[in-house]
């Protein structure tokens, strides 16, 4: 569930390569800005909150930098300080309560809780258990590259056919055999060998989830070996809808109620304060 038609060729290229919201960075790191999910010039009028008391979140402690367990086992992240946010734009009562990725949707419907938080993908499959506010992290793909390489672009034309690490069966893969056909794919089981190839110079570059790389390359595994080129990437044909908080079938006052709040917190710059805080380097 998580973890995010043909067209001319050019024209689908012309919309994928830049993306709206992020600023390029000479070191490719794109760090400097964070992005907007919201639209700015949309009105904004508060709902109604009679109805809603008080907001119980769910979310998990794997799943780092948007949840995770401290080292005096207190709840963190990108998603966890989002979520006392929203209490505090709404002043209402907040609690966040841990549970298992599995049992989330479960806590949801036996109303163990009232809002999802945990990076749960929107797509066909939850929209049918749950109802969804609108996407509030998008998850792209992107190139990594080692710091010193002489590519000085990730377009189809500049890799040519060159090596790119891909994990196997991905939709990266799908992306990059629809729109990189010259590209030499180098497939790997997982993430991790796909990042290690690259970082021993085996392949010329990797395209993945740029969550989790931003992740690595900010990391001490990486060891400041590599760096982003170019990108985002965001074709919602392979990288999805992005992520929502979920709320039960059906609970329109809440999911009104968190929608207002999220693109309050976006206006405020407080989404933004969030980001740069987990992404030094951001995956936008």
């Amino acid at each position: 569930m998580r973890r995010f038609r043909l067209i001319a060729l050019a024209a689908v290229l012309a919309l994928l390569f830049p993306t709206a919201g992020a600023q390029a960075d000479p070191g490719g790191t794109s760090s400097a800005a964070a992005p907007s999910f919201f639209d700015p010039h949309h009105p904004l009028q508060k709902p109604d909150l009679s109805r809603v008391k008080q907001i119980r979140f769910l979310t998990e402690d794997d799943f780092p930098p948007f949840n995770f367990l401290l080292a005096d086992g207190r709840l963190a992240g990108f998603n966890v300080d989002l979520a006392r946010a929203i209490c505090a734009e709404l002043d209402l009562p907040c609690s966040i309560q841990r549970r298992s990725w599995e049992l989330l949707i479960p806590a949801l419907d036996d109303n163990s809780g009232d809002a999802i938080i945990a990076s749960l993908a929107i797509n066909e499959e939850t929209r049918k258990r749950v109802d969804f506010t609108a996407s509030y992290f998008l998850t792209p793909g992107r190139f990594a590259m080692l710091a010193d390489t002489t590519l000085s672009a990730a377009t189809p034309e500049a890799i040519d056919d060159r090596k790119v690490a891909v994990v196997a069966g991905s939709r990266h893969e799908a992306f990059l055999k629809a729109f990189y056909p010259k590209a030499e794919l180098a497939t790997y089981e997982t993430p991790a060998l796909a990042r290690n190839a690259l970082k021993n110079g085996k392949v010329a570059a990797h395209f993945g989830d740029a969550v989790g790389l931003a992740f690595w390359l900010n990391g001490a595994e990486a060891a400041g070996c590599c760096r982003f080129k170019d990108g985002p990437f965001t074709d919602p044909r392979y990288f999805g809808e992005g992520v929502g908080i979920a709320v039960r079938k059906g609970d329109e006052p809440l999911r009104r109620a968190l929608d207002y709040a999220l693109a309050r917190l976006d206006r405020r710059g407080v989404f933004g304060e969030f980001y740069l805080k987990y992404f030094p380097i951001g995956p936008f």
